[in-house]
């Protein structure tokens, strides 16, 4: 039997490590971005392109931010640099019900991107503070499974405030009651941090990370996964639309069944990865999703294009943590500049939708920027295959 003492310091276990997981549900949140971006172009009559400047808005900042946002940790501490993301996060959610117009949007979904950023640099290095290292992947894992929870919620709660109430946008207020909630949670919970080093880490210092090949691979594996991520979230329901004829209420839940297969691989992962190799779960996953992306190119029917943006989902499900548990195991006493620079790939987000509208403006076509999204899975798949050596 457990002793007392032993039940109290698991109560004391949990009662921190809830708090720190539920800010992975806040996380989650950037990913309205994608239904946004429908509904927005819908609203205001935009082009592909300006429409896709939505999620550049958002995801632009993890370039800008993340480095700085590592560095500055060093002194602020995790949790304090959690608790400024949240802040910044509740104010982007007020913006919309002030003001629904483009340029108000705009401003709203930057604030989003860099409280995201923040939160993203500053949480994942915060866990390692409240579990042990041996444990450290598989609730990276469960985090990412709080976090798909919430980009699954998004469309659903959008398609329901514009069944109930006429309007999408009251997605805004619930999002923005669940951020106080959970920053009020984390503030009165004490987290004890390790002091940090004596070192003074300088821009410099942190790129030159960027040296180690394996640090550079894995920054463009981030790059190339969250690329692929937000791409199929913004592109989804325009798929769909374009495919299946169907409204964009119904073509928005392409979009949930797409982060509902994100949780179930998830909650998959987390089991099978304590049992194999991460190297070989990286390895199958990107070869079925590599597949899956080629079939999407011919696909017409409803059936067959939701089989495929489930295999999508279920099989980049566990990338982002396996890749970046793999980054911050190979150099552990740097883990705040490299969570900035693992972070800093997320950028990834603005960069690729931008370059999907612009072709999918060209050609004419939503299937035409999928090509896009082809060739970054197949570097996933690379980089799972190439010896760590090489």
């Amino acid at each position: 039997m457990l002793s007392q003492i032993d039940i109290m310091k698991k109560e004391i276990s949990y009662a921190k490590f809830l708090p720190v997981l539920f800010g992975f549900f806040i996380m989650g949140f950037v990913d309205v971005v994608g239904i946004s971006t429908s509904y927005v172009k819908q609203d205001f009559k935009l082009s592909d392109t300006l429409a896709n400047l939505l999620p550049m808005m958002v995801f632009l900042w993890f370039a800008v931010f993340s480095v700085p946002t590592g560095l500055i940790m060093n002194r602020l501490g995790r949790k304090n640099t959690v608790l400024i993301s949240m802040v910044i996060t509740f104010v982007a959610m007020i913006i919309p019900l002030l003001s629904y117009k483009f340029p108000f949007l705009l401003v709203a979904f930057a604030l989003l991107g860099i409280g995201n950023t923040i939160l993203q640099v500053s949480l994942n290095p915060l866990l390692t503070n409240v579990v042990r290292s041996d444990r450290y992947t598989s609730s990276l894992t469960l985090g990412q499974f709080i976090k798909a929870i919430a980009s699954f919620l998004g469309p659903i709660i959008a398609g329901v405030a514009v069944s109930y109430f006429g309007n999408w946008k009251y997605i805004f207020p619930v999002f923005g009651f669940v951020t106080l909630l959970s920053s009020v949670w984390l503030l009165l919970i004490p987290i004890e941090e390790e002091q940090p080093k004596m070192l003074t880490s300088s821009f410099s210092d942190c790129f030159g990370l960027l040296k180690n090949r394996f640090i550079l691979m894995m920054f463009f594996g981030i790059l190339c996964l969250v690329g692929v991520d937000v791409g199929l979230n913004t592109t989804l329901p325009k798929l769909l639309m374009e495919r299946c004829h169907i409204p964009l209420d119904k073509a928005g839940l392409g979009t949930s069944l797409y982060f509902a297969a994100r949780i179930l691989g998830t909650l998959f992962g987390s089991i099978v990865l304590a049992k194999i190799s991460s190297k070989k779960f990286f390895i199958v996953n990107m070869l079925f999703a590599l597949v899956a992306m080629m079939l999407m190119f011919v696909m017409v029917t409803m059936w067959s294009i939701s089989i495929l943006i489930f295999v999508l989902g279920f099989t980049i499900a566990n990338v982002f943590s396996i890749v970046f548990s793999m980054a911050l195991q190979e150099m552990p006493d740097r883990a705040n500049e490299i969570s900035g620079l693992m972070i800093m790939g997320v950028s990834g987000g603005a960069i690729f939708p931008l370059l999907m509208g612009m072709v999918s403006d060209t050609i004419g076509t939503q299937t035409s920027g999928l090509l896009i999204l082809c060739v970054s899975i197949a570097y996933l798949l690379f980089i799972a295959i190439k010896p760590k050596s090489a």
